[in-house]
This record gives C-alpha cells, structure tokens and sequence, in this order.
C-alpha cells in the first residue's frame, strides 16, 4: 500500500531518511508546491491532494506543517490511517509560543523578501519550529522560496481543525513547539525535540513498523 508523506515547513525528505519505513509499504514523497500569489488554503490542499491516486487505498503521514497538510487532505481524499509526527490535531492543542503568535501574527505584516534564506527572522522561526539545539539545522531546510516561507507561517497561525479521533499522534517530550502537555498523544517519543523524526529515527520507525503492521 502507498504512504503518501509530507515533510515539515521548508523542509524536504532528507529529515526523515533514517526512519524505516515497513518494507510492505511503498512511500511516496510529496515535495512542497509554491503557492501562488493570494492563495488560499483550500486551494493549496486541493492541488496536494491532486497527486494522490484514491482509486486504491493509502495511507498518509506529515512531520510537522506537513501534519497539517495530510489532515486537510484527508478530508478531500480519506486514508486508512493518518499519521502525524511533531504535529497537534487540532487548534485546540497549540502551544502558548503559537496562541501567543510572536512570530506568526507579524509575519503578516512584514515585507516577504524579510524571509529570504538569510534572515535572521527565517534562522529564527526555524530553530523555534525544529530543534534549537541542532547544529545541522540549516541541513534540513531546502524549500527557501520567501513567499512560501511566509505564506506558510500565516496558514499556521490561522489555522482551525477539530479533533479527528483517526489520527495516529507521535510528539516529542521535549518539543516546544507542540508540546506533549497539550495534546493526548498516541506516542512519545523520550528526550525527543522537535527534530525527532531525525534525531531518534529508530524509536519512530519501531512506532511505524507497529502502526503499519
């Protein structure tokens, strides 16, 4: 069965390459469209959604943003199993640092070529968004599109979901961006930041092995 994937924000496959996926499931990477100009996030979700084939069933799994994204398309086009990694289910669950929108409410407001690759305010967000800690962030981030970046940012702080009862939840004990205190996770991942799915590649791919089983 196909596992259609959706990384995080301005991230690519590369933060997920040491998870093992079962060798039964056959994954398929879904890289990040560019949105247009004044896009909106229905018709952002319909065009992700456009690439997955419903004719036979699948399943879907996002790291982060990408939670986000997968959610949304499950709605257009329903999976078997939804799995979400370093993600909330719903808007109920963000974090004080997102309700507080230090960052993501003002994004609005600023010029998009201040989230350029060599911002400070992009450095920022993305080592709030990933780990801190991680020399190797910069490593992962390779969608640097400005307009995306701060197009992302605001679909983040806007968005609103209620709690779908099939979604899988994996979140990192330490996280700071969705932390575990907010949310009733299925798993946790011990000593796991944010960066997780890249950190502690073999405790998620134990999870995934038995979610998929």
């Amino acid at each position: 069965m196909k596992l259609y994937v959706v990384s995080g924000l301005g991230a690519d496959f590369k933060v997920l390459e040491k998870i093992k996926f079962p060798s039964h499931v056959e994954v398929v990477f879904l890289d990040w469209i560019i949105p247009e100009k004044n896009e909106d996030f229905k018709s952002y979700i319909e065009k992700m959604a456009a690439r997955i084939d419903d004719s036979e069933p699948f399943y879907l799994l996002g790291y982060s943003f990408g939670g986000i994204i997968v959610q949304e398309i499950d709605k257009i086009k329903p999976a078997e199993k939804v799995v979400i990694l370093g993600c909330i289910k719903s808007n109920k669950e963000m974090s004080g640092f997102l309700k507080a929108n230090s960052i993501t409410k003002i994004s609005r407001f600023l010029p998009t070529p201040l989230f350029n690759e060599k911002s400070a305010l992009v450095y920022a967000v993305l080592r709030k968004f990933f780990d801190s800690k991680n020399p190797m962030i910069m490593d992962y981030f390779a969608v640097r599109n400005p307009y995306y970046l701060k197009w992302s940012i605001e679909q983040i702080s806007k968005w609103k979901f209620e709690n779908n009862p099939k979604v899988i939840q994996i979140l990192g004990e330490k996280d700071i961006i969705f932390p575990p205190k907010y949310s009733k996770p299925d798993y946790i991942i011990p000593r796991g930041t944010h960066l997780f799915p890249a950190t502690r590649p073999r405790q998620v791919s134990t999870i995934l092995a038995s979610i998929f089983s």
